[in-house]
Protein backbone atom coordinates (compact mmCIF):
# COMPACT_ATOMS: atom_id res chain seq x y z
CA UNK A 1 0.00 0.00 0.00
CA UNK A 2 1.17 3.72 -0.80
CA UNK A 3 2.04 5.69 1.78
CA UNK A 4 0.52 9.01 0.86
CA UNK A 5 2.18 11.68 3.04
CA UNK A 6 0.99 14.54 0.59
CA UNK A 7 -0.68 18.02 2.79
CA UNK A 8 -2.16 20.87 1.22
CA UNK A 9 -0.18 22.54 -1.64
CA UNK A 10 0.62 26.66 -1.09
CA UNK A 11 -2.14 27.55 -3.77
CA UNK A 12 -4.92 25.16 -2.14
CA UNK A 13 -4.13 26.85 1.52
CA UNK A 14 -4.16 30.42 -0.45
CA UNK A 15 -7.67 29.48 -1.88
CA UNK A 16 -9.25 28.68 1.84
CA UNK A 17 -7.65 31.44 3.27
CA UNK A 18 -9.20 33.85 0.62
CA UNK A 19 -12.73 32.23 0.94
CA UNK A 20 -12.59 32.38 4.97
CA UNK A 21 -11.94 36.10 4.14
CA UNK A 22 -14.93 36.10 2.28
CA UNK A 23 -17.62 34.90 4.14
CA UNK A 24 -15.91 36.67 7.49
CA UNK A 25 -15.99 40.01 5.38
CA UNK A 26 -20.08 39.10 4.25
CA UNK A 27 -20.41 37.98 8.53
CA UNK A 28 -19.07 40.98 9.63
CA UNK A 29 -20.54 43.34 6.97
CA UNK A 30 -23.99 41.84 8.24
CA UNK A 31 -23.48 42.36 11.32
CA UNK A 32 -22.15 45.95 11.02
CA UNK A 33 -25.23 46.88 8.99
CA UNK A 34 -27.36 44.98 11.85
CA UNK A 35 -26.01 47.34 14.26
CA UNK A 36 -26.24 50.16 12.54
CA UNK A 37 -30.17 49.37 12.06
CA UNK A 38 -30.79 48.74 15.59
CA UNK A 39 -28.84 51.54 16.86
CA UNK A 40 -31.01 53.52 14.75
CA UNK A 41 -34.04 52.41 15.83
CA UNK A 42 -32.61 53.33 19.67
CA UNK A 43 -32.42 56.88 18.43
CA UNK A 44 -35.87 57.04 16.56
CA UNK A 45 -37.59 55.44 19.88
CA UNK A 46 -35.78 57.79 22.19
CA UNK A 47 -36.97 60.70 20.17
CA UNK A 48 -40.82 59.50 19.58
CA UNK A 49 -40.82 59.26 23.33
CA UNK A 50 -39.39 62.71 23.39
CA UNK A 51 -42.04 64.12 21.42
CA UNK A 52 -44.71 62.01 23.25
CA UNK A 53 -43.72 63.28 26.71
CA UNK A 54 -43.20 67.02 25.44
CA UNK A 55 -47.17 66.97 24.19
CA UNK A 56 -48.82 65.04 27.04
CA UNK A 57 -47.32 68.00 29.32
CA UNK A 58 -48.66 70.38 27.22
CA UNK A 59 -51.39 69.45 25.44
CA UNK A 60 -53.33 68.56 29.05
CA UNK A 61 -52.29 72.37 30.20
CA UNK A 62 -52.78 74.92 27.24
CA UNK A 63 -56.34 72.91 27.03
CA UNK A 64 -56.91 74.46 30.53
CA UNK A 65 -55.35 78.05 29.96
CA UNK A 66 -57.73 80.64 31.24
CA UNK A 67 -59.98 78.02 33.01
CA UNK A 68 -61.63 80.07 35.73
CA UNK A 69 -64.79 78.15 37.09
CA UNK A 70 -65.60 81.15 39.79
CA UNK A 71 -64.92 83.79 37.22
CA UNK A 72 -63.38 86.26 38.88
CA UNK A 73 -59.84 85.03 39.14
CA UNK A 74 -57.05 87.08 40.33
CA UNK A 75 -54.39 87.76 38.64
CA UNK A 76 -56.32 86.92 35.48
CA UNK A 77 -56.58 83.40 33.92
CA UNK A 78 -55.52 83.85 30.56
CA UNK A 79 -52.87 83.32 28.14
CA UNK A 80 -50.17 85.88 29.26
CA UNK A 81 -47.14 85.73 26.66
CA UNK A 82 -47.65 84.03 23.52
CA UNK A 83 -44.34 84.43 21.22
CA UNK A 84 -43.63 81.41 18.74
CA UNK A 85 -41.18 79.64 21.18
CA UNK A 86 -42.98 80.47 24.09
CA UNK A 87 -45.81 80.61 26.09
CA UNK A 88 -47.14 81.74 29.23
CA UNK A 89 -51.16 81.22 31.04
CA UNK A 90 -52.71 81.03 33.93
CA UNK A 91 -55.98 79.06 35.07
CA UNK A 92 -57.73 78.90 38.15
CA UNK A 93 -57.65 74.74 38.88
CA UNK A 94 -56.90 74.64 42.75
CA UNK A 95 -57.29 75.46 46.17
CA UNK A 96 -55.03 76.70 48.60
CA UNK A 97 -56.13 74.04 51.21
CA UNK A 98 -55.84 70.75 49.40
CA UNK A 99 -55.94 71.87 46.14
CA UNK A 100 -58.95 70.05 44.90
CA UNK A 101 -61.41 73.19 44.23
CA UNK A 102 -60.66 76.34 42.97
CA UNK A 103 -60.20 79.10 44.77
CA UNK A 104 -60.46 82.33 42.59
CA UNK A 105 -57.29 82.85 42.11
CA UNK A 106 -53.90 81.83 39.82
CA UNK A 107 -51.62 81.80 42.36
CA UNK A 108 -51.66 77.88 43.86
CA UNK A 109 -48.87 75.91 42.10
CA UNK A 110 -49.26 74.56 38.39
CA UNK A 111 -51.75 77.56 37.79
CA UNK A 112 -49.09 79.90 36.16
CA UNK A 113 -47.31 77.73 33.13
CA UNK A 114 -44.70 78.82 30.76
CA UNK A 115 -43.18 76.44 28.21
CA UNK A 116 -40.32 77.34 26.45
CA UNK A 117 -36.85 76.13 25.41
CA UNK A 118 -34.09 76.38 27.65
CA UNK A 119 -30.45 75.33 27.99
CA UNK A 120 -30.07 75.25 24.19
CA UNK A 121 -31.94 71.77 23.67
CA UNK A 122 -34.12 71.12 26.50
CA UNK A 123 -37.80 71.71 26.71
CA UNK A 124 -39.02 73.83 30.04
CA UNK A 125 -42.03 73.81 31.91
CA UNK A 126 -41.89 76.39 34.41
CA UNK A 127 -44.17 76.69 37.40
CA UNK A 128 -43.78 80.77 37.94
CA UNK A 129 -46.07 80.46 41.58
CA UNK A 130 -43.25 77.16 42.64
CA UNK A 131 -40.12 77.94 43.78
CA UNK A 132 -38.63 74.69 41.94
CA UNK A 133 -36.38 76.33 39.24
CA UNK A 134 -37.72 75.34 35.23
CA UNK A 135 -37.86 71.52 34.55
CA UNK A 136 -36.68 69.66 31.50
CA UNK A 137 -39.75 67.82 29.99
CA UNK A 138 -38.16 66.98 26.89
CA UNK A 139 -34.13 66.70 25.95
CA UNK A 140 -32.72 66.95 22.85
CA UNK A 141 -35.29 69.49 21.39
CA UNK A 142 -34.17 71.91 18.18
CA UNK A 143 -38.02 73.39 17.93
CA UNK A 144 -40.56 74.13 19.88
CA UNK A 145 -43.15 76.48 17.33
CA UNK A 146 -46.66 78.38 18.47
CA UNK A 147 -48.92 79.01 16.15
CA UNK A 148 -51.93 80.87 17.72
CA UNK A 149 -55.73 80.88 16.10
CA UNK A 150 -58.35 82.66 16.78
CA UNK A 151 -61.96 81.43 16.50
CA UNK A 152 -62.43 81.84 12.74
CA UNK A 153 -58.89 79.34 12.42
CA UNK A 154 -56.89 82.79 11.59
CA UNK A 155 -53.94 83.28 12.82
CA UNK A 156 -53.52 86.37 15.77
CA UNK A 157 -51.51 88.22 17.56
CA UNK A 158 -54.05 89.42 20.56
CA UNK A 159 -53.94 87.34 23.01
CA UNK A 160 -57.84 87.88 23.79
CA UNK A 161 -58.71 86.65 20.65
CA UNK A 162 -56.85 83.56 20.44
CA UNK A 163 -58.85 80.36 21.30
CA UNK A 164 -56.14 77.63 19.64
CA UNK A 165 -53.01 76.99 19.64
CA UNK A 166 -51.16 74.52 17.60
CA UNK A 167 -47.93 73.29 19.01
CA UNK A 168 -45.16 72.15 16.68
CA UNK A 169 -41.73 70.25 18.58
CA UNK A 170 -38.75 69.15 16.12
CA UNK A 171 -36.69 66.23 18.56
CA UNK A 172 -32.77 65.24 17.40
CA UNK A 173 -31.41 62.14 17.93
CA UNK A 174 -28.82 62.04 21.07
CA UNK A 175 -25.40 61.66 18.37
CA UNK A 176 -24.87 62.35 14.40
CA UNK A 177 -24.98 59.35 12.16
CA UNK A 178 -21.80 58.87 9.87
CA UNK A 179 -23.13 58.64 6.14
CA UNK A 180 -26.38 60.16 7.26
CA UNK A 181 -27.18 63.75 6.08
CA UNK A 182 -30.25 65.83 6.67
CA UNK A 183 -31.03 68.68 4.56
CA UNK A 184 -34.95 68.66 5.38
CA UNK A 185 -36.89 71.53 5.81
CA UNK A 186 -39.20 70.94 8.67
CA UNK A 187 -42.55 73.08 8.86
CA UNK A 188 -45.75 73.44 11.19
CA UNK A 189 -49.18 72.78 10.34
CA UNK A 190 -49.61 75.72 8.35
CA UNK A 191 -46.82 75.06 6.42
CA UNK A 192 -44.12 77.84 7.58
CA UNK A 193 -40.48 76.00 8.03
CA UNK A 194 -39.46 76.11 11.41
CA UNK A 195 -36.07 74.54 10.48
CA UNK A 196 -34.39 74.94 7.26
CA UNK A 197 -31.41 72.37 7.14
CA UNK A 198 -30.88 72.67 3.45
CA UNK A 199 -28.34 75.35 3.30
CA UNK A 200 -26.30 73.83 6.56
CA UNK A 201 -27.08 69.64 6.54
CA UNK A 202 -25.88 67.78 9.64
CA UNK A 203 -25.53 63.95 10.42
CA UNK A 204 -28.76 64.28 12.85
CA UNK A 205 -31.73 62.50 12.45
CA UNK A 206 -35.01 64.18 13.42
CA UNK A 207 -38.42 63.82 14.11
CA UNK A 208 -41.42 66.47 14.04
CA UNK A 209 -44.80 66.02 15.40
CA UNK A 210 -47.27 69.04 15.19
CA UNK A 211 -50.77 69.27 17.73
CA UNK A 212 -53.58 71.27 17.15
CA UNK A 213 -54.92 72.45 20.89
CA UNK A 214 -58.29 73.96 21.67
CA UNK A 215 -58.46 76.62 24.39
CA UNK A 216 -61.80 75.75 25.89
CA UNK A 217 -61.76 77.99 28.66
CA UNK A 218 -60.93 81.44 26.68
CA UNK A 219 -63.61 83.29 25.36
CA UNK A 220 -66.12 81.97 27.57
Amino acid sequence: MQDNRNGFTLIELMIAMAISLIVMAGIYSAYQSQQKSHDIQIQVAAMQQNLRAAMFYMEREIRMAGCDPKGNAAPAAAIITAQPGTIEFRSDIRGDADGSEPDGDTKDDNEYIEYRIYGGDKLGRDDKNDAIPIQAIALNIDVLDFFYLDRNGNETAVLANIRAVEVTVVARAARPERGYINNKVYKNKQGLPVLDLSINPDNYRRKILTMHIDCRNLGI
